[in-house]
């Protein structure tokens, strides 16, 4: 018993805050492909990346481990978005957040923009490095970049967050914009 206490022990004293990133958003939105693709791109570079997996819902959480450039290492520890009441439980274990949104979802823009000023609002998160993904950037029927970033008020979300906030347009199925989310954590790794 004495040998697990220490073992769990010594875990927590190897994750540092700084090692965890927490990935957020709908049910829906592309977050545990987007786990996938990062490790696949982190391990094998982005000629690799071949055929998305097929992905489910996710029911709880997924970490992943990434390993970036100059060794740097983060865990990915996504929430699956039937969560939402209960992220705040984790809030104080990670230092930087990636709030992921479906941009070819229209109907649920607005839900995710409340649950965003949510994360953003708590006091645990009120420092961290915060990205926040408009995927599905590949399908045919997303809003343009304006028109969402319109919706979302992002200028008025930056404006009063106390985080610094980037944005990116992404596409975890095609590809299109996962080495900007590499080279964003690695900017925000500290080691």
């Amino acid at each position: 018993m004495l040998t697990l206490a220490l073992l769990c022990f010594c875990w927590k004293a190897e994750m540092s805050k700084n090692d965890i990133c927490l990935l957020l958003g709908a049910t829906g939105v592309g977050k545990t492909l987007l786990l996938k693709r990062l490790q696949k791109l982190s391990l094998q570079g982005l000629g690799e990346l071949g055929e998305p997996s097929l992905t489910l819902p996710t029911v709880g959480t997924n970490l992943t481990d990434l390993t970036l450039k100059k060794k740097k290492k983060v865990t990915l520890r996504e929430l699956g978005g039937c969560m939402g009441p209960i992220w705040p439980s984790y809030f104080k274990d990670c230092s930087s957040v990636i709030f992921m949104v479906d941009s070819a979802n229209i109907a649920q823009i607005s839900s995710s923009c409340i649950q965003l000023l949510s994360v953003l609002s708590a006091e645990p998160l009120h420092s961290a490095s915060v990205l926040i993904l408009f995927n599905k950037r590949d399908m045919p029927c997303t809003m343009s970049l304006i028109e969402i970033k319109s919706l979302f008020r992002m200028d008025d979300i930056i404006a009063s967050a106390t985080q610094p906030i980037t944005s990116l347009e992404l596409s975890a199925r095609s590809g299109q914009g996962l080495q900007e989310v590499l080279s964003w954590l690695e900017s925000i790794i500290v080691k």
